[in-house]
């Protein structure tokens, strides 16, 4: 099991340094660059998480990694879960509530990364995984998929919580 561990990583607002464009929700979108980053500002909403969904199969597709895309989209859609659930204390100017979501490659790994503004690290505590819990089990998945996951603050305020995935395809 993999150790929630606080790693220093680049938060995915540093991923790409141009200037992002605007995605079809209105969030602001930087696409794949030869650098191997891209970064989504979602709103916490249906359709801005249909549509983080819809960014990381994209992503993954342009970088030929589809046989990571079932995994990546889950723990994005759970660590965006917690985000919401847990992180997100007041909604961004406009009214939406937003987090940051980050992809990041490099030729082992991919990196999946939500940043939202609260400093308070993730909870993951050992419980009876055995009993039927509503909620409560994002975590767990993305321990159960990743090498390796954690955060890292984000000076002046705000978290990245980011998992780590192998680019190799299956067995």
């Amino acid at each position: 099991m993999s150790s929630p561990a606080n790693h220093a990583i680049r938060p995915p607002s540093q991923a790409v340094p141009e200037a992002g464009d605007a995605g079809p929700a209105g969030e602001t979108l930087r696409r794949p660059g030869p650098l191997g980053s891209a970064a989504l500002l979602v709103s916490c909403s249906g359709e801005g998480f249909a549509r983080a969904r819809a960014f990381t199969r994209e992503t993954l597709s342009c970088w030929s990694l589809d046989h990571r895309s079932d995994d990546a989209t889950l723990v994005i859609t759970e660590l965006a879960a917690n985000a919401v659930a847990h992180a997100v204390l007041r909604p961004a100017v406009g009214g939406a509530t937003e987090v940051w979501l980050g992809l990041s490659l490099d030729p082992a790994h991919l990196l999946v990364t939500v940043s939202d503004p609260a400093d308070e690290p993730p909870a993951y505590t050992p419980a009876d995984v055995t009993a039927l819990r509503e909620h409560g089990r994002g975590l767990y998945i993305v321990d159960a998929l990743a090498e390796e996951w954690g955060w890292t603050s984000r000076p002046p305020a705000g978290k990245s919580v980011w998992a780590k995935l192998s680019t190799a395809p299956p067995p």
